[in-house]
Protein backbone atom coordinates (compact mmCIF):
# COMPACT_ATOMS: atom_id res chain seq x y z
CA UNK A 1 0.00 0.00 0.00
CA UNK A 2 1.67 3.47 -1.11
CA UNK A 3 1.58 6.39 1.18
CA UNK A 4 -1.16 8.15 -0.28
CA UNK A 5 -3.70 5.47 -0.07
CA UNK A 6 -2.48 4.78 3.43
CA UNK A 7 -3.01 8.69 4.36
CA UNK A 8 -6.55 8.67 2.73
CA UNK A 9 -7.45 5.43 4.77
CA UNK A 10 -5.70 6.84 8.03
CA UNK A 11 -8.02 10.55 7.82
CA UNK A 12 -11.21 8.13 7.40
CA UNK A 13 -10.50 5.72 10.45
CA UNK A 14 -9.49 8.79 12.35
CA UNK A 15 -12.77 10.37 11.53
CA UNK A 16 -14.81 6.82 11.83
CA UNK A 17 -13.31 6.20 15.50
CA UNK A 18 -13.13 9.49 16.79
CA UNK A 19 -9.51 9.42 16.95
CA UNK A 20 -6.40 11.66 17.85
CA UNK A 21 -2.89 10.89 16.32
CA UNK A 22 -0.61 12.80 18.45
CA UNK A 23 3.31 12.30 16.98
CA UNK A 24 6.01 13.53 18.93
CA UNK A 25 8.90 15.67 17.20
CA UNK A 26 11.31 13.06 16.63
CA UNK A 27 8.92 11.26 14.53
CA UNK A 28 9.56 10.31 11.16
CA UNK A 29 7.97 13.34 8.64
CA UNK A 30 5.59 11.31 7.39
CA UNK A 31 3.83 10.49 10.82
CA UNK A 32 4.49 14.17 11.87
CA UNK A 33 2.25 15.17 8.84
CA UNK A 34 -0.72 12.60 9.54
CA UNK A 35 -0.77 13.64 13.32
CA UNK A 36 -3.56 16.00 14.31
CA UNK A 37 -0.97 17.60 17.16
CA UNK A 38 3.48 17.73 16.96
CA UNK A 39 4.85 18.55 20.00
CA UNK A 40 7.32 17.70 22.62
CA UNK A 41 6.72 15.88 26.24
CA UNK A 42 5.11 18.62 27.70
CA UNK A 43 3.36 20.17 24.76
CA UNK A 44 2.23 16.15 24.59
CA UNK A 45 1.34 15.93 27.61
CA UNK A 46 -1.44 18.96 28.10
CA UNK A 47 -2.66 18.41 24.69
CA UNK A 48 -3.99 14.61 25.39
CA UNK A 49 -5.28 16.24 28.69
CA UNK A 50 -7.74 18.38 26.92
CA UNK A 51 -8.32 15.63 24.22
CA UNK A 52 -11.91 15.65 22.45
CA UNK A 53 -11.37 11.79 21.15
CA UNK A 54 -12.31 8.56 22.12
CA UNK A 55 -9.19 6.77 20.86
CA UNK A 56 -5.79 9.02 21.02
CA UNK A 57 -3.35 7.08 18.35
CA UNK A 58 0.13 8.28 20.30
CA UNK A 59 3.43 8.36 17.92
CA UNK A 60 6.11 8.47 20.70
CA UNK A 61 8.36 6.45 23.06
CA UNK A 62 6.56 4.41 26.12
CA UNK A 63 6.52 6.80 28.79
CA UNK A 64 4.71 9.60 26.75
CA UNK A 65 1.98 7.48 25.99
CA UNK A 66 1.85 6.16 29.73
CA UNK A 67 1.20 9.33 30.09
CA UNK A 68 -1.27 10.05 28.05
CA UNK A 69 -2.94 7.32 29.39
CA UNK A 70 -2.81 8.08 32.91
CA UNK A 71 -4.46 11.67 31.76
CA UNK A 72 -7.51 10.08 30.03
CA UNK A 73 -8.53 7.31 32.55
CA UNK A 74 -12.09 7.32 30.05
CA UNK A 75 -10.45 7.50 26.69
CA UNK A 76 -8.49 4.17 24.65
CA UNK A 77 -4.60 4.97 24.57
CA UNK A 78 -2.62 3.10 22.09
CA UNK A 79 0.79 3.05 20.85
CA UNK A 80 1.40 2.10 16.94
CA UNK A 81 4.75 0.22 18.23
CA UNK A 82 5.30 -1.46 21.79
CA UNK A 83 8.75 -1.81 21.11
CA UNK A 84 9.36 1.92 21.30
CA UNK A 85 11.20 1.91 24.52
CA UNK A 86 12.95 5.04 25.67
CA UNK A 87 16.15 3.62 26.83
CA UNK A 88 16.95 6.66 29.43
CA UNK A 89 13.56 6.04 31.23
CA UNK A 90 15.11 2.53 31.50
CA UNK A 91 17.88 3.80 33.48
CA UNK A 92 15.71 4.82 36.47
CA UNK A 93 13.88 2.00 37.80
CA UNK A 94 11.22 2.68 41.01
CA UNK A 95 13.52 0.42 43.55
CA UNK A 96 16.74 2.63 42.70
CA UNK A 97 14.03 6.03 43.28
CA UNK A 98 12.91 4.28 46.47
CA UNK A 99 16.41 3.89 47.64
CA UNK A 100 17.49 7.25 47.12
CA UNK A 101 14.31 8.70 49.22
CA UNK A 102 15.85 6.58 51.86
CA UNK A 103 18.81 7.94 51.68
CA UNK A 104 17.99 11.59 51.44
CA UNK A 105 14.53 11.78 53.47
CA UNK A 106 14.20 15.53 53.46
CA UNK A 107 14.76 16.01 49.86
CA UNK A 108 11.88 16.40 46.96
CA UNK A 109 12.14 13.77 43.94
CA UNK A 110 11.59 15.80 40.88
CA UNK A 111 11.73 12.94 37.25
CA UNK A 112 11.98 14.41 34.19
CA UNK A 113 8.92 12.96 31.84
CA UNK A 114 11.30 10.79 30.40
CA UNK A 115 10.64 7.85 32.82
CA UNK A 116 8.51 5.06 33.54
CA UNK A 117 4.79 5.65 35.47
CA UNK A 118 6.32 3.35 38.51
CA UNK A 119 9.27 5.56 39.12
CA UNK A 120 6.90 8.94 38.09
CA UNK A 121 4.70 7.31 41.34
CA UNK A 122 7.69 7.45 43.86
CA UNK A 123 8.36 11.10 42.98
CA UNK A 124 7.05 14.66 44.55
CA UNK A 125 6.55 16.15 40.85
CA UNK A 126 7.40 15.72 37.35
CA UNK A 127 9.65 17.80 34.48
CA UNK A 128 10.10 18.48 30.95
CA UNK A 129 13.40 19.73 29.29
CA UNK A 130 11.18 22.70 29.02
CA UNK A 131 9.90 23.29 32.40
CA UNK A 132 12.31 21.63 34.67
CA UNK A 133 13.66 25.16 36.10
CA UNK A 134 10.52 26.26 37.28
CA UNK A 135 9.34 23.10 38.76
CA UNK A 136 12.58 22.93 40.05
CA UNK A 137 12.24 26.50 41.73
CA UNK A 138 8.54 26.22 42.72
CA UNK A 139 9.63 23.47 45.69
CA UNK A 140 10.23 24.57 49.22
CA UNK A 141 12.76 21.69 49.76
CA UNK A 142 16.34 22.50 49.68
CA UNK A 143 17.64 19.66 48.07
CA UNK A 144 16.37 17.88 45.09
CA UNK A 145 16.79 14.09 43.56
CA UNK A 146 16.65 14.66 39.80
CA UNK A 147 16.24 12.48 37.17
CA UNK A 148 17.01 10.41 34.94
CA UNK A 149 19.39 12.89 32.82
CA UNK A 150 22.54 14.71 34.46
CA UNK A 151 22.83 16.52 31.85
CA UNK A 152 19.54 18.11 32.13
CA UNK A 153 20.42 17.87 35.89
CA UNK A 154 23.34 20.25 35.27
CA UNK A 155 21.47 22.66 33.36
CA UNK A 156 18.82 22.88 36.09
CA UNK A 157 21.34 23.28 38.77
CA UNK A 158 22.81 26.55 36.65
CA UNK A 159 20.03 28.46 37.15
CA UNK A 160 18.74 26.87 40.69
CA UNK A 161 20.00 27.48 44.38
CA UNK A 162 18.98 24.33 45.36
CA UNK A 163 21.02 21.67 45.64
CA UNK A 164 20.58 19.02 42.97
CA UNK A 165 21.50 15.25 43.26
CA UNK A 166 21.48 13.39 39.88
CA UNK A 167 19.32 10.03 40.13
CA UNK A 168 21.10 8.06 39.11
CA UNK A 169 24.11 9.49 38.80
CA UNK A 170 25.06 8.98 35.01
CA UNK A 171 21.86 8.94 33.30
CA UNK A 172 21.89 9.80 29.61
CA UNK A 173 20.09 9.89 26.74
CA UNK A 174 22.24 7.93 23.83
CA UNK A 175 21.36 10.29 21.03
CA UNK A 176 22.23 13.80 22.57
CA UNK A 177 25.52 12.48 23.85
CA UNK A 178 26.33 11.76 20.39
CA UNK A 179 26.86 15.54 19.90
CA UNK A 180 30.43 16.69 20.88
CA UNK A 181 32.55 20.07 21.42
CA UNK A 182 34.65 19.29 18.02
CA UNK A 183 31.49 18.67 16.24
CA UNK A 184 29.87 22.16 17.52
CA UNK A 185 33.13 24.03 17.07
CA UNK A 186 33.51 23.37 13.78
CA UNK A 187 30.14 24.02 12.62
CA UNK A 188 30.62 27.39 14.45
CA UNK A 189 33.67 28.20 12.41
CA UNK A 190 32.28 27.30 9.02
CA UNK A 191 29.08 29.31 10.01
CA UNK A 192 29.60 32.25 11.95
CA UNK A 193 26.08 33.82 10.71
CA UNK A 194 24.15 30.56 12.74
CA UNK A 195 23.21 30.66 16.22
CA UNK A 196 23.40 27.09 17.89
CA UNK A 197 20.73 25.30 19.17
CA UNK A 198 21.46 23.03 21.99
CA UNK A 199 19.04 20.65 24.24
CA UNK A 200 19.48 20.34 27.64
CA UNK A 201 20.21 16.94 27.33
CA UNK A 202 23.80 17.46 25.55
CA UNK A 203 26.43 17.42 27.36
CA UNK A 204 27.47 20.51 29.45
CA UNK A 205 30.64 21.45 27.10
CA UNK A 206 28.55 21.36 23.98
CA UNK A 207 25.40 23.30 26.10
CA UNK A 208 28.44 25.95 26.69
CA UNK A 209 28.97 26.54 23.26
CA UNK A 210 25.25 26.91 22.19
CA UNK A 211 23.65 30.61 21.80
CA UNK A 212 20.69 29.32 23.25
CA UNK A 213 20.03 25.66 25.05
CA UNK A 214 16.19 25.28 24.15
CA UNK A 215 13.48 22.19 24.14
CA UNK A 216 12.28 20.86 21.13
CA UNK A 217 9.46 23.19 21.61
CA UNK A 218 11.23 25.79 22.10
CA UNK A 219 13.58 25.65 19.50
CA UNK A 220 10.39 25.88 17.19
CA UNK A 221 9.75 29.41 19.33
CA UNK A 222 13.18 30.73 18.55
CA UNK A 223 13.58 30.15 14.99
CA UNK A 224 10.18 32.07 14.70
CA UNK A 225 10.91 34.70 16.84
CA UNK A 226 14.94 34.93 15.68
CA UNK A 227 16.12 37.40 12.92
CA UNK A 228 18.74 34.56 12.18
CA UNK A 229 18.25 33.29 8.75
CA UNK A 230 20.69 29.97 9.86
CA UNK A 231 20.88 27.96 12.77
CA UNK A 232 22.52 24.80 13.89
CA UNK A 233 20.36 22.46 15.56
CA UNK A 234 21.86 19.68 18.50
CA UNK A 235 18.94 17.46 18.76
CA UNK A 236 17.29 14.47 17.08
CA UNK A 237 17.20 14.55 13.57
CA UNK A 238 13.56 14.55 13.44
CA UNK A 239 12.95 18.65 14.75
CA UNK A 240 15.65 19.48 12.14
CA UNK A 241 12.85 17.99 9.37
CA UNK A 242 10.77 19.60 11.11
CA UNK A 243 12.12 23.10 11.25
CA UNK A 244 13.07 22.87 7.54
CA UNK A 245 9.14 22.53 6.84
CA UNK A 246 7.76 25.14 8.92
CA UNK A 247 10.25 28.07 8.44
CA UNK A 248 11.49 27.00 4.41
CA UNK A 249 13.06 30.41 4.25
CA UNK A 250 15.50 29.71 7.11
CA UNK A 251 18.50 27.17 6.85
CA UNK A 252 18.62 24.53 9.80
CA UNK A 253 21.93 22.50 9.80
CA UNK A 254 21.90 19.34 12.19
CA UNK A 255 25.02 19.10 14.27
CA UNK A 256 25.26 15.59 13.59
CA UNK A 257 23.24 14.01 10.32
CA UNK A 258 23.39 10.59 12.21
CA UNK A 259 21.59 11.76 15.55
CA UNK A 260 19.01 9.56 15.44
CA UNK A 261 16.55 8.24 18.00
CA UNK A 262 16.03 4.57 16.66
CA UNK A 263 12.77 4.00 19.35
CA UNK A 264 11.17 7.42 18.10
CA UNK A 265 11.41 5.85 14.19
CA UNK A 266 9.68 2.14 15.08
CA UNK A 267 6.62 4.62 14.63
CA UNK A 268 5.81 4.03 10.40
CA UNK A 269 2.24 5.24 8.78
CA UNK A 270 1.43 1.33 8.22
CA UNK A 271 1.53 1.20 12.05
CA UNK A 272 -0.31 3.83 12.55
CA UNK A 273 -3.16 2.80 10.41
CA UNK A 274 -2.81 -0.55 12.33
CA UNK A 275 -3.30 1.21 15.59
CA UNK A 276 -6.48 2.68 14.25
CA UNK A 277 -7.78 -0.52 12.86
CA UNK A 278 -7.08 -2.72 15.19
CA UNK A 279 -6.80 -0.82 18.57
CA UNK A 280 -4.19 -3.34 19.88
CA UNK A 281 -1.05 -2.29 21.72
CA UNK A 282 -3.71 -0.08 24.43
CA UNK A 283 -1.28 1.13 26.75
CA UNK A 284 -2.33 0.20 30.44
CA UNK A 285 -0.81 1.71 33.61
CA UNK A 286 -1.89 -0.20 37.18
CA UNK A 287 -4.70 1.54 38.54
CA UNK A 288 -2.38 2.24 41.92
CA UNK A 289 0.72 3.46 40.04
CA UNK A 290 -1.30 5.77 37.79
CA UNK A 291 -3.05 7.31 40.21
CA UNK A 292 0.19 8.08 42.43
CA UNK A 293 2.00 8.92 38.99
CA UNK A 294 -0.74 11.54 37.72
CA UNK A 295 -0.58 13.83 40.75
CA UNK A 296 3.03 14.23 39.77
CA UNK A 297 2.20 15.38 36.06
CA UNK A 298 -0.63 17.39 37.12
CA UNK A 299 1.48 19.33 39.82
CA UNK A 300 3.86 19.95 36.86
CA UNK A 301 0.86 21.16 34.74
CA UNK A 302 -0.23 23.29 37.40
CA UNK A 303 3.35 24.36 37.92
CA UNK A 304 3.84 25.42 34.66
CA UNK A 305 -0.29 27.05 33.93
CA UNK A 306 0.91 29.45 36.66
CA UNK A 307 4.41 30.19 35.49
CA UNK A 308 2.72 31.32 32.30
CA UNK A 309 0.20 33.11 33.55
CA UNK A 310 2.55 34.89 35.82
Amino acid sequence: MNSKNLEDKIKKLKEKEKAMILAHNYQRPEVQLIADFIGDSLDLARTSAKADAELIVFAGVNFMAEMAAMLNPEKTVVIPDPEARCPMAAQLPATTVREAKKKYPDAAVVLYVNTLAEAKAESDVACTSANSPQVVNALDEDTVLFGPDRNLAWFVQRRSDKHIIPLPENGYCYVHKMFTPADISLLKERYPDAEVLAHPECDPEVQQLATHICSTSQMLVRAKASPAKRFIIATEIGLVERLRREFPTKEFIPALETAICEQMKKHTLEKVYLALRDKKNVVRVPPRVAKRARVTIERMLEISGRAARD
